[in-house]
């Protein structure tokens, strides 16, 4: 293919451009070279982004043609959805990615619980989750130890820097229940103005001193 067909091309819709890259890289093979324009996109993309997509790509060669058209019939359903729902299901994919093994365990234990629900059981539980604040709601992406301490919590996560994020939420899952909650009393007694410092001492304490650190900080 002219490298100026290549570029006048229609440009694929985002889902769509990512599987047929990943297409790409599974049907070249290891030893084969992507056209200069796929190379230079790979190489632009961040390595986890990148990684995921060679994998995919990997999946990709090892699937027959039932499996490749079933799949880009539902990349073309996935671009019909609208852009808000779209970016709802991403960010629960990505919350269930950051999830721990324990976690997981037990959100699928619970969907199974609710599964052998009846029915009318099921909606009444749907419609109190739906009740909730927006981002309770939201808050329960963090799985179901912190989903349960975020509306206590949420003054400490409230405009949160992204630089701070992995290491907040690692130090919330170090701290026990009980810590959690004696957390939650420092942090509505703590002054909005203050809280970011709050939270800096709270990432600057060791981990195993954590509880020392809470201690003293409840009794200042």
């Amino acid at each position: 293919m002219r490298r100026d067909r290549f570029r006048s091309a229609p440009r694929p819709a985002p889902a769509l451009a990512l599987a047929m890259l990943a297409a790409l890289i599974g049907l070249a093979g290891a030893a084969a070279a992507l056209p200069p324009e796929l190379e230079q996109t790979l190489a632009r993309l961040p390595a986890p982004e990148r990684a995921r997509l060679q994998a995919q790509g990997a999946r990709w060669d090892g699937w027959n043609d039932a499996q490749r058209r079933e799949f880009a019939q539902r990349a073309a359903q996935w671009e019909q959805r609208p852009a808000g729902e779209r970016g709802a299901a991403r960010e629960r994919y990505r919350a269930w990615q950051g999830l721990s093994a324990g976690d997981r365990a037990e959100v699928q234990a619970a969907a199974a619980r609710y599964a052998a629900l009846p029915p009318d059981r099921q909606q009444a539980l749907r419609a109190r989750f739906d009740a909730l604040d927006g981002s309770e709601r939201r808050g329960w992406l963090l799985g179901p130890q912190l989903g349960a301490d975020y509306p206590a919590l949420q003054p400490l996560l409230a405009q949160l820097p992204a630089s701070q994020h992995a290491a907040l939420l690692a130090a919330l899952h170090g701290l026990s229940a009980p810590q959690r909650k004696e957390l939650a009393v420092l942090v509505q007694r703590t002054p909005p103005q203050e809280r970011a410092r709050l939270r800096s001492e709270l990432l600057a304490a060791p981990a195993a001193s954590r509880g020392a650190w809470l201690q003293d900080a409840l009794q200042r």
